[in-house]
């Protein structure tokens, strides 16, 4: 069966490559998205590195004089998704979206060139991009000097209608956004999608930081939503280390001393994020500085960082109790807010698995990272390759030949081997 997964995989990673780039699924996603682009050169390293490596390129190609990488490249245009170019409005030569995503790209060329060290050469423009982006995160996200970081759209964390962003989203209006159309709803089921109401707050913000030129230094005070993702921050922490090794190896020492410092600034600031009583982080609300109620799968996935060892121990043990059949849902099931089938707001995704699963190896949680990675196999087996599942029965949601989704299941056949 593995045999029958991997090929598979790599074919759906080819109907979805568009030469420079890949979308994540024709339809839906007819675009190039930043994370799922890094996360999907993980997959294709497996059966062409260079292929990868220029993945992970033309995503920076498109960076933002300021450091910023942006969540969209509009490579060609195509009305099918809503915002599109035209409602983003951000004047640049290739149009893009004016917000970012969580920051996985140091993750990924680590491990791409620890498997093709030949393209080493090749990647070292890509050393000074990323660390220009991380550099960009803690002078923008983080005013205070906090060590971590703030998201300042749901969208940006990747997780978009999680029951995370539920009370401090109510702080985003919903009047005076211009008249629009949506058009996720028209390739996926509208009862798995977000609803109306968080559509209206999501334009909200678009349009307001437009109204601001998008000038990224002033846009974090500017937004009525700032929250702390300890999965967002957990993701940069991890690829600030990796990448500070990729320069140190480089001979890039002053780029090494840059991204350690600020993964050491993110690894000391962590702890304010537990939770004692939900056996995970939680996420923190800079409009209340008080820590959000709700224990999804961004306060498991910061595991992928190198949290201290305890923590991750309680987070293998709250994976193992969640009364699912299928781990890892993004929402504790049985608590409020909890969705089976719609989007962030219960559903398995694999990207979150794949990365929960490499934390707990790393942390010496091998039984636990063994069974994520058994659970994600078998949600293929049964459903396919699709964007997400319910947890409890296992059903493929969302779009259908995944991008991503394949090119973890190559990991995760990777690893198994």
């Amino acid at each position: 069966m593995t045999d029958a997964q991997r090929t598979a995989a790599i074919d759906i990673l080819k109907i979805n490559d568009r030469g420079s780039y890949t979308v994540p699924t024709s339809g839906l996603y007819p675009f190039q998205w930043n994370w799922d682009s890094c996360l999907t050169a993980l997959g294709q390293r497996h059966f062409d590195a260079p292929r990868a490596l220029t993945e992970i390129e033309t995503l920076f190609a498109h960076q933002w004089p300021c450091g910023m990488v942006p969540h969209i490249v509009f490579h060609q245009l195509d009305d099918g998704y809503f915002p599109g170019p035209d409602v983003w409005d951000c004047r640049r030569p290739v149009p893009t979206s004016g917000i970012t995503q969580p920051p996985v790209a140091g993750f990924a060329l680590r491990r791409l060139l620890d498997g093709a060290p030949d393209l080493r050469d090749r990647a070292r423009p890509l050393v000074a991009q990323i660390t220009a982006w991380h550099r960009w995160f803690h002078a923008t996200r983080d005013p205070g000097d906090t060590g971590l970081v703030a998201i300042i759209h749901p969208w940006e964390s990747g997780r978009d209608n999680s029951v995370d962003w539920d009370i401090p989203f109510q702080r985003v209006p919903t009047d005076g956004i211009a008249p629009y159309t949506r058009r996720d709803t028209q390739h996926a089921n509208p009862a798995h999608r977000p609803t109306k109401d968080q559509y209206d707050r999501y334009i909200w913000l678009v349009e307001r930081f437009r109204k601001l030129n998008w000038q990224t230094d002033l846009l974090h005070d500017a937004s009525p939503f700032q929250v702390v993702d300890p999965g967002f921050n957990a993701i940069l922490i991890r690829s600030c280390l990796d990448l500070a090794d990729v320069a140190a190896a480089m001979g890039e020492d002053d780029l090494a001393a840059q991204n350690r410092t600020m993964a050491e600034a993110g690894l000391a600031a962590l702890p304010a994020l537990w939770s004692e009583a939900h056996g995970q982080y939680l996420c923190l609300d800079r409009g209340t500085g008080q820590l959000i109620d709700s224990p999804s799968s961004g306060g498991l996935l910061t595991v992928f960082a190198p949290i201290p060892a305890d923590h991750a121990a309680t987070i293998a043990a709250t994976i193992d109790a969640q009364p699912t059949r299928y781990r890892v849902a993004s929402h504790a099931p049985g608590t409020p807010g909890f969705d089976a089938k719609r989007y962030w707001r219960g559903p398995v995704w694999l990207v979150v698995n794949y990365m929960i699963a490499d934390g707990l190896a790393r942390a010496g949680q091998k039984e636990a990272a063994d069974q994520v990675t058994a659970s994600s196999l078998e949600l293929i087996h049964q459903s396919g390759f699709a964007e997400y599942y319910d947890p409890l029965d296992g059903e493929g949601l969302g779009g259908g030949q995944f991008t991503w989704t394949a090119a973890m299941v190559l990991e995760f056949l990777a690893g198994e081997r």
